[in-house]
């Protein structure tokens, strides 16, 4: 997926929230929007959206000095979702379709995006779960599809997304079966991103086989990523992927995939042929 011109009012808003979230030096904030829009100035439209804004966060990182600048929040979402997770493994445990309602979850975990929103109120996260529950834009006939997908799938890729959706992603992990499955995670970290470090904290490395990409994008960018992540990739014969992120790299990728995720912005929503807010589960390729 290529940028679109909406895209960049989004990279200059995102640039500023990093930066202020790091420093109140206003010459340091001052440094970093004069090189983005440089750099958005200059960007190749035809580049993915994560791609341009992998470029932006190597720049904040650089005159910031600072290597993670969401460190804190990344702590707090996932702290907030372990909290809920005794709720909604009871909710699964008691379902008639534990899947869906797993699904469902995962899902809604894709809310926790910072490079979408700058910040995100705990009480409207939780809102938001709890509505996913019983939204009706999910797509029952591409359900059947993901689950007869991962039934007959022995080697699944799943490409996490966000700190405290991954709570949510070891919901499903469990569904699928954790066994046949390889969790991967950004290789540095990237706005909110989940990195080894916190597939670790939340207990998913304890549950799943974990590997990162070897890579600082806010996405799943085949070329930059590591040669034994590109080897895995090659070989699984089926991926999830969650969040827009994955979508906006992947989507043109030929292979054996499901997106996972919530359409946040009118761009992908566009791209997607869907609502904002749509909770979106779409097949790259059918050959299962």
């Amino acid at each position: 997926m290529k940028t679109y011109f909406d895209c960049i009012p989004c990279y200059i808003r995102q640039a500023l929230d990093a930066v202020r979230s790091v420093t109140d030096d206003q010459e340091i904030q001052g440094q970093v929007l004069q090189e983005v829009l440089d750099l958005v100035a200059k960007m190749d439209m035809n580049a993915t959206p994560p791609a341009v804004a992998q470029k932006i966060h190597r720049i904040i990182k650089r005159l910031t000095k600072t290597a993670d600048p969401y460190k804190q929040e990344k702590q707090h979402f996932n702290q907030f979702a372990m909290s809920l997770l005794p709720k909604y493994k009871k909710l699964i445990d008691s379902s008639e379709n534990p899947l869906e309602i797993a699904l469902r979850l995962a899902i809604a975990g894709n809310i926790i995006d910072l490079g979408v929103q700058c910040s995100l109120e705990l009480s409207e996260a939780e809102k938001v779960i709890e509505t996913t529950l019983t939204d009706d834009s999910l797509d029952l006939v591409a359900l059947d599809d993901f689950q007869q997908a991962v039934a007959g799938a022995k080697d699944i890729l799943y490409l996490a997304d966000n700190t405290g959706e991954i709570v949510f992603d070891k919901l499903l992990i469990e569904q699928i079966g954790p066994e046949k499955i390889t969790l991967v995670v950004r290789g540095v970290p990237i706005i909110n991103d989940a990195t080894l470090e916190d597939a670790k904290a939340v207990g998913l490395a304890d549950l799943v086989k974990t590997m990162d990409n070897g890579d600082d994008a806010p996405g799943t960018i085949l070329e930059t990523c590591s040669e034994a992540f590109r080897n895995r990739f090659k070989q699984a014969d089926l991926v999830i992927a969650k969040g827009q992120g994955n979508y906006e790299t992947l989507s043109d990728v030929d292979k054996n995939m499901f997106f996972v995720l919530k359409a946040k912005c009118p761009v992908i929503a566009e791209h997607l042929g869907c609502q904002v807010g749509t909770l979106v589960l779409r097949a790259r390729h059918k050959n299962f």
